[in-house]
C-alpha cells in the first residue's frame, strides 16, 4: 500500500495483544507488507501520529492508516478519532474502526466524525480471521490521500 510512491504505515490501536497478533497474521496472509506499528493505548498512538506536542506538524511526509479500537483502557478510541480528524494536518488520514461495539448510534456517530470504515469484529475466531483478511485485501486496492 502505497501513498504518493511512498509505503504507507499502518497505526495499529488494539489493546487486546490477541486481536493485535490476529489482525497482523491475517492482514499479512492478504500480502499486505507494509509496516504495522502497533499501540495499547490512546495517548502513545496520538503521540505517534499527532506528535507529543499533537500539533500535527510532524505528519508532513508520512503516510498512515489507522486501524483504531473503540474500546482503550485510558480513552476511548471516540477521543482519538476526534483528535485525528480535527486537526488540520491529520484529518484526510484514513481511520478504519475495528472494534467488537456494534450500537447503531456509535457507528453512525464514527461515520459522522469521519471514520471511513467501520467493522465490527466478529465473536467467532475464523470470522473475525477472515474478516481481516478481506480487510488486508481492500487495504491492497485502497488509494491513501
Amino acid at each position: 500500500m502505497k501513498a504518493a510512491g511512498r509505503e504507507v504505515t499502518i497505526v495499529m490501536v488494539e489493546d487486546d495483544e490477541g486481536h493485535a497478533r490476529l489482525i497482523e497474521k491475517n492482514v499479512r496472509r492478504a500480502g499486505v507488507n507494509n509496516e504495522i506499528v502497533p499501540f495499547t493505548n490512546g495517548n502513545a498512538a496520538l503521540d505517534y501520529i499527532l506528535g507529543a506536542d499533537r500539533s500535527g506538524d510532524n505528519i508532513q511526509n508520512r503516510y498512515m492508516l489507522i486501524l483504531l479500537d473503540l474500546n482503550l483502557p485510558d480513552m476511548s478510541g471516540i477521543d482519538i478519532l476526534e483528535k485525528v480528524k480535527s486537526n488540520a494536518h491529520a484529518k484526510r488520514l484514513p481511520v478504519v474502526i475495528l472494534t467488537t461495539t456494534d450500537d447503531e448510534r456509535e457507528i453512525q456517530r464514527c461515520y459522522d466524525m469521519g471514520a471511513n470504515v467501520y467493522i465490527t469484529k466478529p465473536v467467532d475466531y475464523d470470522s473475525f480471521a477472515n474478516a481481516i483478511r478481506q480487510l488486508g485485501l481492500f487495504f491492497s486496492v485502497m488509494q491513501i490521500p
